[in-house]
């Protein structure tokens, strides 16, 4: 899932920004979450190292009866954005929008926002970390809070979803169901938020 809603999201600020919290509606959206996650049972919660991303994983753990802290990880965080990183100019918001539309409809994944990541980078650190978190809980249920463009990329990616998910961003802290099989070594998201 997507974080819940952080102070970087209310005041217009683009790029991976680690240091922004939850808003106090965010953290009402993050316990909401939890309740929703704790009909799934998850064993292991993780996260991306931004502090909304971790927040919205330590108040969600709450709400579901995880046990354990939720673990970061830094293939989780969102695309950087390089110089214009922290920007509230519009125009940084249209670009990166623009960059994140080749990547997921055009399939461009040579794209970046000034001297940013490219999609491939992306990409690769996205979509090793789910591999990763799958081979760490075979058969097991986990959480996984991240951010809008680097989820969209990879799970876009991984479940063969490409453009079809344009125009839908995932709202924040809405848990979705991604399964992983591993016999066809398939991901499944039998829905999008």
């Amino acid at each position: 899932m997507r974080h819940a809603e952080s102070e970087n999201v209310t005041s217009g600020t683009a790029g991976a920004v680690p240091s922004v919290p939850l808003t106090a509606r965010g953290r009402g959206q993050a316990a909401a979450a939890g309740r929703v996650l704790a009909a799934q049972r998850p064993v292991a919660i993780y996260t991306s190292t931004a502090l909304r991303a971790r927040q919205s994983g330590e108040i969600a753990a709450q709400g579901a009866g995880v046990s354990a802290d939720p673990r970061a990880l830094p293939a989780l965080t969102e695309v950087g954005i390089g110089a214009l990183e922290g920007s509230r100019d519009p125009a940084v918001h249209q670009l990166t929008a623009q960059v994140l539309h080749a990547w997921v409809v055009e399939r461009d994944l040579e794209s970046r926002v000034a001297d940013g990541e490219s999609g491939h980078d992306v990409l690769a650190r996205t979509t090793a970390a789910f591999h990763d978190i799958a081979r760490a809980h075979p058969g097991g249920t986990v959480a996984v809070v991240g951010h809008v463009a680097s989820l969209t990329v990879a799970l876009s990616h991984l479940c063969g979803l490409g453009g079809a998910v344009w125009g839908a961003p995932l709202p924040h802290a809405e848990p979705f169901l991604v399964t992983y099989d591993r016999e066809r070594r398939a991901w499944h998201c039998p829905a999008w938020p």
